[in-house]
């Protein structure tokens, strides 16, 4: 129908009769000559109407937005005074010799330009409008074209791309399963894959060698701007390799991709410890956009008569932590009182601070409501030990680990927004040697990444001291988002076992979970690892945007529901009775 896209048209088709078809993007009436912007996927052309062409201008007049039309005409250039310099487009208009319209359109629910916000619900419950808009148009072309390009790299480094099952059964990795009750087995539930997992291992026990999957996954957990129940993970396996290989594929992919779409250049991606990254950052996805650390101060404050210092101090579970901001001091009071309601939203029970207006006058140039608790000795301590320099403002963290961690990296983080303290675009590293296992609120061990993560220990270190193991597991961090994990795996039948035990789970439910996978690890299962990445974070800090909803066609909401479909929704009672079940749900009245 077409012989050009709106978009493409420009000063090298000037002369020539072309075709193009699209959305009424805007109607402009000036003196009786009509202008249609006209847009599809490439772009917009500006389409002239003359009143001479009776039949055109007739179309023309009653156009408008979103209406579906073809024009066809000659390729002219724009008078002088009239080209826009911000359109590829803006040099050329097409004078309108045929207008053929091909369907009408209701008035849409929201405008399709950058003048004005649209509440995200209105947007998604008119996706298919939504999707028409340049910024949403190129967000999910960019997701395809990333996907191309992971494709072609890891074809190109002898990857098979190789499908698994949705339909599988629940498996212990963290988060809630999606279940799905079987007709023709009553009683009996399927769980949509959290991830392949487990069946990318299974290929390597089946001699593939080299595995990848763009891979459809289901968690049925509690969301936020950057999660959704179902999401897609760019899904890694390979035979024979340690951890220094998983990394260097992942590295060079990540590479490839900053630079063909952001054009950002790196040489090599830094590794932090995770124990380091923990006490330095609070966390285990740190930003390192951002020059801020934490600095351990327990040692310095643990005799003070400070309470809120001293008592985390002594306790091995808490900690107390210093974070210096350089030039802080023109933050207000009103700015700090902020602070402290956000992390007080964390869990935190205050934020206490000083600021050092001359750090030459240690009597009278610090100002914070806590000098008063401190002792003289250690104020000239925090000084000496921090490097502390006039006009800079000090904020302490003091509790548990789990607070102090949490509010404090956070922090970090809003602070480096808030402040602009960003010193480059791009920032990926790689986090590695993670705990094996961490504690749950029941005081018994659970996988830090999953059960079939391969220790740094022999068999017995494991067995004797599982707390103090450490993983071959890693993870791939850019500016302060986790976008991929992974881990060397567990090839030994025996170290299997010794990791179940170590998690208190029993020799009959392990038979019962993963019976298959123990036997098929008894057949000559070669030493393997891989790694996953969340395609749908990665592509929405590639396109700039903070909303993961951006860049998914048909993406839900927060409370799990898709606003255009309205599913979830109940289904038919003969539905239920073939799968033999009765919902016991009842609405409140």
């Amino acid at each position: 129908m077409r012989s050009h896209y709106c978009g493409e048209v420009t000063s090298k088709d000037l002369d020539t009769n072309i075709s193009i078809c699209g959305w009424v993007h805007r109607r402009r009436d000036h003196g009786g000559i009509i202008f249609l912007d006209i847009r599809d996927i490439r772009g917009i052309c500006q389409v002239v109407v003359n009143p001479e062409n009776k039949l055109a201008f007739e179309i023309a007049d009653n156009c408008r937005n979103e209406f579906v039309i073809k024009v066809s005409g000659m390729v002219l250039t724009r008078p002088e005074g009239t080209i826009n310099s911000n359109m590829p487009t803006g040099e050329i208009e097409l004078e309108a010799e045929n207008i053929e319209l091909l369907n009408k359109a209701v008035t849409p629910a929201f405008p399709l330009d950058n003048y004005q916000d649209v509440n995200e619900d209105v947007r998604l419950k008119n996706r298919v409008l939504d999707l028409r808009r340049p910024e949403m148009n190129h967000r999910i072309v960019t997701r395809s074209k990333i996907t191309s390009v992971i494709r072609n790299y890891l074809e190109d480094n002898n990857f098979h791309e190789i499908e698994t099952p949705i339909l599988t059964r629940a498996t212990p990795e963290g988060a809630r399963d999606y279940i799905l009750p079987s007709r023709v087995h009553p009683g009996s539930f399927f769980a949509l894959p959290q991830s392949p997992q487990l069946f990318k291992q299974l290929l390597m026990m089946g001699g593939f060698d080299k595995y990848y999957q763009i891979a459809r996954c289901f968690r049925d957990e509690d969301l936020r701007a950057d999660r959704q129940p179902e999401f897609t993970q760019v899904d890694i396996e390979a035979s024979f390799v340690e951890t220094k290989d998983i990394i260097s594929t992942g590295t060079e992919m990540m590479k490839l991709l900053l630079n063909k779409f952001v054009n950002h250049q790196i040489e090599e991606i830094p590794a932090l410890n995770w124990h380091q990254s923990m006490e330095e950052y609070g966390c285990d996805k740190p930003d390192l956009r951002i020059p801020l650390k934490l600095v351990e101060i327990s040692n310095l404050v643990a005799n003070e008569e400070f309470k809120v210092f001293s008592g985390p101090a002594k306790d091995k579970e808490s900690r107390v932590v210093a974070l210096k901001i350089p030039n802080g001091n023109s933050l207000s009071r009103g700015q700090i009182d902020e602070y402290t309601k956000y992390v007080g939203k964390l869990g935190a029970k205050g934020l206490a601070y000083i600021k050092i207006n001359d750090v030459n006058d240690l009597e009278n140039g610090l100002q914070s409501p806590i000098l008063k608790f401190l002792h003289q000795d250690t104020i000239k301590s925090l000084v000496e030990n921090l490097d502390l320099q006039s006009d800079d403002l000090l904020f302490f963290g003091a509790g548990s680990n789990n607070v102090v961690n949490l509010s404090m990296s956070s922090l970090i983080k809003k602070i480096g927004k808030d402040l602009n303290l960003y010193t480059c675009k791009w920032a990926p590293c790689w986090i590695v040697d993670f705990p094996m296992f961490e504690k749950n609120k029941e005081g018994n061990l659970t996988s830090l990444h999953h059960p079939f993560t391969m220790p740094k220990s022999s068999l017995d270190e494991l067995v004797d001291s599982p707390e103090s193991v450490i993983a071959e597991a890693y993870d791939i961090v850019l500016n302060g988002y986790e976008v991929g994990g992974g881990s060397l795996r567990v090839h030994s039948p025996n170290m299997q076992e010794a990791i179940f035990k170590a998690l208190n789970i029993s020799d009959e439910e392990a038979q019962n979970k993963f019976g298959f996978l123990l036997k098929a690890l008894s057949s000559g299962c070669p030493p393997h690892g891989g790694i996953a990445f969340g395609l749908d974070r990665l592509v929405m800090l590639l396109t700039d945007t903070a909303n993961i909803r951006d860049v998914i066609a048909f993406p839900k909401t927060q409370s799990a529901s898709c606003l255009l479909t309205e599913a979830p929704n109940s289904v038919d009672e003969n539905q239920l009775e073939e799968l033999f079940i009765e919902s016991t749900y009842k609405e409140e009245e």
